[in-house]
């Protein structure tokens, strides 16, 4: 079976990341831009972070430029701006496309797991998926849902047992 385990990542610094080390975690992987509309949904999504990693949680944040240009700036830029102004410290990762011949492949899998309302593709920025401690995909949700609005879901995933659906 396939995971989140089965994927590697550049990480914003730039050196590559196994993902195999978020396993056994609940973890919430989210396509992000710094100037979008849906930008202040970095606060929302440090907060869930602030409040469950000490459980078990944990956010991935992956920078994208596919929608509208709203992802300008390198690596150090994005950083940069996210911790000034949203207080992340969250893993972000190096800018990906996550539609289109160079998705990276954790998107072509996650994409492949949840399709969303309109199929397969992410329509836009701070699309979110929602994995069990299995490493398996449990949910989807679209750019329009806050971070605080899947808190229970969240909660649900970190009490099911390991390999159990909330």
């Amino acid at each position: 079976m396939t995971s989140l385990s089965s994927f590697s990542a550049r990480g914003i610094d730039g050196a590559d990341v196994d993902l195999s080390e978020y396993a056994g975690q609940v973890v919430l992987v989210v396509n992000t831009a710094s100037q979008c509309g849906f930008t202040p949904q970095y606060q929302g999504l440090q907060g869930l972070y602030d409040d469950f990693a000490s459980r078990g949680f944990t956010v991935l944040g992956f920078p994208c430029d596919q929608f509208a240009h709203q992802e300008p700036g390198d690596e150090g830029e994005i950083a940069s701006f996210c911790e000034r102004n949203f207080g992340v410290s969250f893993p972000l990762f190096a800018k990906i496309d996550v539609n289109g011949p160079e998705t990276h492949p954790v998107f072509d899998w996650l994409k492949g797991e949840k399709k969303g309302l309109l199929g397969g593709r992410i329509n836009w920025n701070f699309t979110k998926f929602l994995v069990g401690r299995d490493g398996a995909v449990l949910r989807r949700y679209s750019p329009k849902t806050t971070p605080e609005s899947i808190r229970d879901d969240v909660e649900a995933a970190l009490a099911a047992p390991a390999g159990g659906t909330p």
